[in-house]
């Protein structure tokens, strides 16, 4: 029940889904052959789509690396390759063809390119030219490198690996090898989808010669903490200084009880000649992060929060001088969120990501004026921005259609696809329609909608619909494309769908954000509802057949709806949802979460806000249950543990509401597993269908 950021590193999170390391009788996976039936966007359809992941350009600006990572639903792994294409995308090639996972792409100069594989036993940097020629392994460091970044001036390089720093049981009692129990004094004992097992993300600086990795010393020796943060964070955390001495990097130096309340991260300061470490954001108690040089290392460019505790604050853009330590807000008067910063080589502006009205867009700053103007328009979600040369370098997604990758002229936005990663698989399919709306709610504010409309659509008929519920409680309901929460596939399952940015949603302004935190099941229900009531007067929609869907806080959503939504709904789906708020409070691990959106603790029975909060647990309401409910939930979500769903589920068969538990004992706060993702798609429709068709 988290916001998660649309830049987090996918790549990290596309590897947990399997063994990262090559085993022996692994084949290589490669473009899908697939042949699509009657045009109808299938899950064996979603799939077989290459995933495009990282993309970078080369010095000159002439050509562009990106992966792209193919799965095999019978192997149910996947492996990543990379490619090089012109900047035109003209000449595009694959010049890597293994069974591993090649990531972390790096341009060492415009003939030859640095990256990680997983080939061996440990994930290890290699390079080779840019045609996929004289590979060569360049690190024997022992233990996987998760990333890497070559200085300026190509003579270091600063890498990043787990080290053990705390003691497990057997350090404790070495005559106990076996022994599986975890010896817990603190807090922060398990994070999202991972046990603390004693080791932390350490960033390490090397000698870099003769096109070996070698003298490699830890920065941050002994240090109990990560960086990057944990576990959405990349090497965008990570930066080097422009003159090569010196490497910035967030990092939250809490620990225990303390880093659970806190979002307090920093920006620190390591400088090479001296190994002395300085923080530059010290006194700012939100989230900083994502520093990034000025090509002639004047200033320092960083994201930051302001409220401490709260992880849905608005990302202001600031920057440092680095010779006076001046800090400078950049982004006062501006109502959004900033992202992926890049600079133009002279220093003068920068280009960056902004969430706004339900899209994502590249948009430019002038550093002197402090004037910012967007470059695109359009119904997309832009991930990342890059310069080559005169035009910009983008990769963006819609609801209707994976990532590519783009070029765009900055003066005008105009925009030419370059890459075309699944073009044989889309080519066969007929998409859905997207519409946008704004539906006023119960207050008078209006609600932007998405309603997408099957393929096919034919207006004389009438479909069943849902009412998709997002998750968060604050993220944005944008023009994302998802391997699970995939619209296009739920329209053409037959079913309109209704996605409001209900209040708590990001792109629309910070106020409109803060309006759901110690508001839950408040106001953005009645935005929900009213959505779902004004879709449903259109001829097209049997409001006899309606159904409301949803994950994380989504799901929260769901199981609040179960309790009053007075004969609405035919069907409920669940995912990840929390069931009993006092209960979540009490197993989350970023206990700052619950703290800030409850207003306080469970216990706090004299804090009006707080009693508020917990008084609207999905749990209070279920004895109004009585509408068919699908429950999903993973057996490693430390985030929102798997109990709430197993009480949800067990509650309704109790009351005896038709009801099904889908639990993937393997899987987290998401479905990665390809088998996985198939059997939850199949689930998903079956029971929709069930309920709303049949």
């Amino acid at each position: 029940m988290k916001r998660i950021c649309l830049l987090l590193p996918a790549l990290g999170l596309l590897l947990l889904s399997c063994n990262t390391h090559r085993e022996p009788s692994e084949t290589i996976i490669g473009k899908s052959d697939i042949v699509i039936e009657n045009g109808i966007f299938t899950p064996e359809a979603l799939w077989a789509l290459g995933r495009l992941g990282e993309v970078a350009v080369s010095p000159s600006g002439m050509r562009v690396a990106y992966t792209v990572t193919y799965y095999s639903v019978d192997q149910n792994r996947s492996n990543t390759e990379i490619f090089v294409m012109n900047a035109d995308g003209s000449a595009c090639q694959q010049i890597t063809k293994t069974a591993a996972h090649e990531f972390n792409i790096a341009w060492v100069d415009d003939n030859t390119i640095a990256y990680i594989s997983t080939e061996g036993e440990t994930a290890q940097i290699w390079t080779m030219d840019a045609r996929g020629k004289n590979r060569k392994q360049v690190s024997n460091f022992d233990g996987d490198i998760n990333g890497f970044a070559i200085s300026p001036k190509g003579d270091k390089i600063l890498f990043i690996s787990d080290v053990k720093i705390d003691k497990a049981t057997v350090d404790i009692y070495p005559d106990l090898p076996k022994a599986s129990g975890m010896i817990i004094e603190d807090l922060m004992y398990r994070h999202w989808d991972t046990w603390e097992d004693g080791s932390y993300s350490h960033i390490f600086v090397a000698d870099y010669m003769d096109g070996k990795v070698a003298n490699a010393t830890d920065i941050m020796p002994g240090e109990p903490y990560d960086t990057p943060l944990k576990p959405f964070g990349g090497m965008e955390e990570i930066a080097w200084t422009p003159c090569g001495k010196g490497i910035a990097y967030t990092c939250k130096k809490l620990t225990g009880k303390e880093f659970a309340f806190s979002t307090n991260s920093d920006i620190y300061l390591y400088r090479i000649e001296t190994g002395e470490t300085t923080n530059l954001t010290e006194g700012m108690p939100g989230y900083d992060k994502q520093p990034l040089f000025s090509p002639q290392g004047e200033l320092m460019a960083w994201v930051s929060m302001e409220r401490a505790g709260f992880e849905a604050d608005k990302e202001r853009l600031f920057v440092m001088n680095m010779t006076t330590g001046e800090k400078t807000y950049m982004t006062p008067d501006f109502d959004y969120s900033v992202s992926n910063m890049q600079w133009t080589p002279d220093g003068k502006a920068m280009y960056f990501i902004v969430g706004v009205e339900a899209t994502h867009q590249i948009f430019r700053i002038d550093m002197e004026t402090a004037e910012i103007k967007p470059v695109t328009k359009g119904l997309h979600d832009y991930h990342s921005v890059a310069l080559a040369g005169n035009v910009l370098i983008g990769d963006k997604v819609s609801i209707t259609s994976p990532a590519e990758i783009f070029s765009i002229e900055p003066s005008t936005g105009v925009e030419e696809q370059i890459s075309f990663i699944n073009k044989d698989i889309l080519d066969q399919l007929t998409m859905p329609t997207v519409e946008r709306r704004w539906v006023k709610s119960t207050d008078g504010k209006m609600v932007h909608t998405w309603v997408i409309l099957p393929p096919n659509f034919d207006r004389s008929k009438k479909y069943p619909a849902l009412l998709y519920c997002e998750g968060g409680p604050q993220s944005p309901l944008s023009q994302f494309w998802s391997y699970r929460w995939n619209f296009s596939i739920m329209a053409s399952n037959g079913y309109v769908v209704v996605a409001p940015s209900r209040r708590g949603t990001l792109t629309f302004g910070q106020e409109w954000t803060d309006q759901i935190s110690k508001d839950h099941g408040g106001q953005e229900m009645k935005d929900l509802l009213a959505a779902i009531d004004e879709v449903k007067k259109e001829p097209w929609v049997d409001e006899n057949r309606l159904g409301a869907i949803g994950a994380s806080y989504g799901g929260y959503t769901v199981f609040w709806l179960a309790g009053h939504h007075n004969k609405r709904f035919k069907a409920f789906i669940a995912h990840c949802g929390v069931f009993h708020s006092e209960m979540e409070y009490l197993t989350t691990e970023e206990m700052f979460f619950d703290q800030w959106e409850m207003g306080g603790a469970p216990w706090e029975t004299d804090n009006r806000i707080a009693m508020k909060s917990f008084e609207q647990s999905p749990h209070k309401f279920v004895k109004q249950w009585d509408t068919p409910i699908l429950i999903i939930h993973g057996g490693n979500d430390f985030r929102i543990p798997y109990t709430q769903g197993m009480a949800a589920f067990n509650a309704a068969q109790m009351l005896g509401v038709p009801s099904k538990f889908l639990f993937f004992p393997d899987e987290t706060h998401w479905v990665l597993k390809p088998q996985n993702g198939i059997l939850w798609q199949r689930e998903f429709k079956g029971w929709l269908d069930r309920w709303l068709k049949e």
